[in-house]
């Protein structure tokens, strides 16, 4: 297998050469082929789910690390305005659902399989979608890391341990699963595109990597996304009374996706000789309760807001705080973003896209009128 120290990702040299020729590029959407000025020498990058809240900000450190990257992205969840800032000519969007096979690519060094419905909302209103996203789409992914002899990174959840009977979790426990719950066509497929990634390797030697992402959260979220961050901010700024579907005590840790990107990129990078078919645990190990989740939204937001409860949906876990140690010792790496510094900066990304959107509306009127 490639490893990324054969293409010098890390060489000064060549981050100034890429950051100086792309000062005056523009973000753009392409088919492939690749366009002329893109060179075969340059690392080639897949993110799929790249539209998305995590994959578009895995774009950005990618593109900052030198790399050239492309994103598939079917925009079932994916945002354009999440890649409209990106300026360099190292970056290329396509339209693509990944439970059909990859596009052909003349080089692919690495593949992040970050394509998915994520939100509980949408778990049962996109469940065959979502099934077959990280079932089928994993199969393709690993397939195109075969054929190129690149780097396949996982994303893969804290679902995975389902209602947990050990506390916090370790990468060992292999959980407490519903197969036939509402929950089951996320919680499953993300369980087989693990056991997918780990039968490639084994069978084909593909070097792959898988990361249990647990609850993320910051700026590019959608506001109407369905997870707990968002629907407390977006009910906080109007107000509104904020939702808790339960008692408020189930508790959850959560991880500012800066933070969740680097550990990521960490074990992207590490040598091959120790990361590959590895898994590993990426969150925050701070347990909080829902209603202090609430309350510190509300006092952050300084909101009029209440609470209000709502009946627990089925399935939904108790507990979830991952246990760190091997991210720690493997990566070298730990979450230094707090709880209230990170709502902080969701909020005003939040209040900033809420102030954009009324602009707009302004600016359509004026134009109608």
């Amino acid at each position: 297998m490639k490893s990324i120290n054969d293409h010098e990702i890390n060489s000064k040299e060549r981050q100034e050469s890429w950051a100086k020729s792309n000062e005056s590029n523009q973000d753009r959407q392409v088919s492939l082929p690749l366009s002329k000025n893109e060179t075969n020498d340059q690392p080639h990058v897949i993110v799929t789910g790249g539209a998305g809240f995590v994959g578009s900000h895995l774009i950005d450190a990618l593109l900052n690390d030198g790399y050239r990257v492309t994103s598939l992205d079917n925009m079932a969840t994916g945002r354009h305005e999440n890649l409209a800032h990106i300026e360099s000519s190292r970056f290329e969007s396509l339209q693509h659902d990944v439970t059909e096979p990859f596009p052909d690519f003349d080089r692919v060094d690495q593949i992040y399989h970050f394509a998915s419905h994520a939100s509980p909302a949408d778990f049962e209103s996109h469940a065959v979608e979502i099934a077959l996203t990280n079932s089928l789409g994993t199969h393709h992914g690993l397939q195109t890391a075969q054929l190129h002899d690149a780097t396949f990174v996982l994303a893969s959840t804290s679902e995975v341990y389902g209602e947990p009977e050990i506390h916090p979790q370790r990468e060992d426990y292999h959980g407490n699963v519903n197969p036939r719950g509402v929950r089951a066509p996320y919680d499953e497929s993300k369980r087989l595109s693990e056991s997918l990634a780990a039968a490639y390797h084994r069978q084909y030697g593909v070097d792959t990597r898988t990361v249990r992402i647990f609850n993320t959260y910051g700026p590019r979220m959608r506001r109407n996304d369905g997870r707990v961050i968002p629907n407390f901010v977006d009910q906080a700024l109007r107000n509104e009374p904020l939702t808790i579907y339960g008692d408020g005590t189930q508790t959850r840790s959560f991880c500012y996706v800066s933070d969740l990107v680097a550990g990521i990129r960490s074990l992207a990078e590490l040598d091959e000789t120790i990361a590959a078919g590895t898994v590993v645990n990426l969150g925050n190990r701070n347990e909080v309760t829902i209603r202090e989740l609430a309350e510190t939204i509300v006092d952050v937001l300084d909101s009029q807001s209440r609470i209000s409860y709502q009946p627990l949906p089925q399935d939904d876990p108790s507990r979830r705080r991952p246990d760190l140690t091997r991210a720690e010792t493997m990566l070298g790496w730990s979450p230094s973003i707090d709880l209230k510094t990170g709502l902080q900066h969701t909020t005003d990304a939040f209040r900033e896209e809420s102030d954009l959107r009324e602009i707009n509306k302004v600016e359509s009127s004026t134009i109608l009128a």
